[in-house]
């Protein structure tokens, strides 16, 4: 058996989203999370990778305008609850807009858009929204529904020819549907994806090596790679591209001209937030990462004021500005429940007026004081976004923060929630971040354990040149380890490079060049014959690359 130096821990943390669990290190705080569930709750593993999604398109459109009260506060005490809780959670800056009966009665921006600069946030500040993209996937799926070119109930391979999964019957039985209800049956993959370097069509074709972890159908398993199995049906049906379709679908037709698909287009603009995570107590900006190929799953830039109009879109059941844009029948299935998701104990202690759990298409489904909540979070690198709304009250809000998976929107949303149905607020904000803070004391003592447990003065089996060479993994590609000077070095893909330092015995750890990521375990594995045959590296999981036989033979022959 492989020794496992670097255990996994599960952390509850307050948020939502789409992407790779998260990082805790002996040394670091909390990483990006991901949204492992529909509750308010996070349920974030610590393994070794985040993974995020960011991107940008620039767009143009114009609608009758509705005006925003940006200087007014919608309640008593809301801008001081937001100020309060921007200090408390070490989020740099929020922009905020909440919408009521076809109106946009609030948009404010709080904070700063870069740590150490002056320039604030706005209403009109570009953040990364994260897996708040999927419900325009869906959004999008089902206009393809309306203009009677897909069925949610026809066969993804149908629509994507050559399209196949692991297990024959799930590639036989698969539908549109399943692909936006988190129900194929295969957890995440992230790293197919996440800094591959592979484009969409080469990601949809290599999730075939994704092998099952859930029997179809059988439960909620969040998966971005069917929601970018979904955006490429968007395409090829549509002879265009999933981005151009939702330019020229949604944001168009709504007015979304700040709204942007690919992050190419945000480039030398003025109004961006800096995104930012906490590192080693600091908070500092991190770079925007470009995970294009990831888009209908998570790529969608915006601003509240824009993200207002899709706000008033949803609420208004497939209408805006007088114009018809999706078919009520089709915003009905979107928020009718497809996959259950159990509450546990975490998801009760965020939510404890909830009942009931599920995931539509696109969007999270649960109550909350006994009215129908209809909301999707969204977690990149830096940044973490929430779309929310309870359409009995025709009510909504948007939350966009520019720091690394923090629970405020979580906690905003519930106070807000508070307000707008009279019911006496409570102060969500304190007690989710000390259940978040326990949370990070419990991952730090399990990280300790894990660095007590390191057998001090080992040493490899092997020279450090036996060490290097080729490994691949049909799923993820190939791992390139090379002796640099008595140095191991590795490169996974075209973006993860590191040196390895040794931990013990055949065990290494690497950090790749950001501060989102903390060290990630390289096990080397030795055959029978004393050569290295395997590496396995904990990438949001364990994954295992076997040894390509021309590296071995040129390691052999290496003197």
């Amino acid at each position: 058996m492989i020794r496992r130096s670097f255990p996994t821990t599960v952390v509850q943390a307050e948020g939502k989203d789409l992407h790779p669990p998260v990082v805790l290190s002996a040394a670091k705080d909390l990483h990006p999370p991901v949204v492992l569930s529909a509750a308010k709750d996070l349920h974030v593993q610590f393994s070794r990778f985040a993974a995020v999604v960011l991107s940008a398109l620039a767009l143009a459109g114009a609608v009758t305008p509705v005006h925003a009260q940006t200087g007014r506060e919608p309640y008593p005490g809301w801008d001081a609850y937001v100020t309060q809780a921007l200090a408390t959670w070490k989020v740099p800056g929020t922009a905020i807009a909440i919408v009521r009966h076809d109106s946009v009665i609030y948009a404010k921006g709080y904070g700063v858009r870069t740590v150490g600069a002056a320039q604030p946030v706005d209403e009109r500040t570009v953040f990364a929204i994260g897996s708040s993209s999927k419900a325009f996937t869906s959004a999008a799926v089902a206009m393809m529904v309306d203009d009677k070119k897909v069925s949610l109930d026809g066969r993804a391979s149908q629509y994507l020819p050559g399209f196949q999964l692991a297990d024959p019957y799930a590639t036989r039985e698969l539908t549109v549907r399943d692909l936006l209800s988190h129900r194929s049956g295969l957890a995440r993959g992230e790293l197919a994806w996440y800094g591959s370097g592979f484009d969409r069509d080469e990601i949809v074709r290599r999730v075939r090596f994704l092998q099952p972890t859930w029997s179809f159908r059988s439960q909620f398993g969040y998966q971005n790679i069917m929601y970018i199995t979904a955006g490429q049906i968007v395409a090829h049906v549509g002879n265009t591209t999933w981005d151009d379709f939702v330019r020229d679908r949604i944001f168009t037709p709504l007015g979304m001209s700040s709204s942007t698909t690919s992050i190419r287009q945000i480039a030398g603009r003025s109004d961006l937030a800096s995104p930012h995570a906490e590192v080693e107590g600091v908070v500092k900006a991190v770079d925007w990462r470009n995970i294009d190929n990831a888009g209908p799953a998570g790529s969608i830039n915006s601003t509240a004021l824009d993200m207002a109009k899709w706000v008033r879109l949803q609420l208004g059941r497939g209408s805006f500005g007088g114009k018809r844009l999706i078919s009520e029948r089709m915003i009905d299935e979107m928020r009718t429940p497809h996959t259950v998701i159990p509450i546990d104990t975490g998801a009760r202690r965020n939510n404890p007026y909830t009942h009931l759990q599920a995931y539509g298409l696109g969007w999270f489904l649960q109550d909350y004081r006994g009215k129908l909540v209809v909301q999707h979070g969204g977690n990149v690198d830096g940044m973490s976004a929430l779309v929310a709304m309870m359409p009995e009250e025709d009510f909504g809000i948007v939350i966009l923060t520019n720091m690394n998976g923090t629970g405020m929107p979580t906690v905003l949303m519930n106070r807000v929630f508070d307000l707008q149905l009279g019911a006496k607020p409570e102060d969500w904000s304190a007690k989710g971040f000390a259940r978040t803070e326990a949370a990070r004391a419990r991952a730090r003592d399990a990280q300790k354990k894990a660095e007590a447990a390191r057998v001090p003065n080992t040493k490899p089996s092997l020279p450090l040149a036996k060490y290097a060479g080729t490994y691949a993994d049909s799923l993820l590609g190939e791992v390139v380890v090379k002796d640099s000077a008595g140095t191991l070095v590795l490169a996974f893909g075209p973006n993860w490079h590191g040196t390895l330092e040794h931990w013990h015995f055949d065990t290494f750890r690497t950090r790749f060049g950001t501060p989102v990521l903390g060290p990630i375990p390289v096990q080397f594995r030795l055959g029978p014959n004393g050569t290295v045959d395997e590496v396995q590296m904990d990438l949001a999981g364990p994954a295992t690359f076997r040894r390509k036989p021309e590296a071995a033979t040129a390691s052999r022959s290496t003197p």
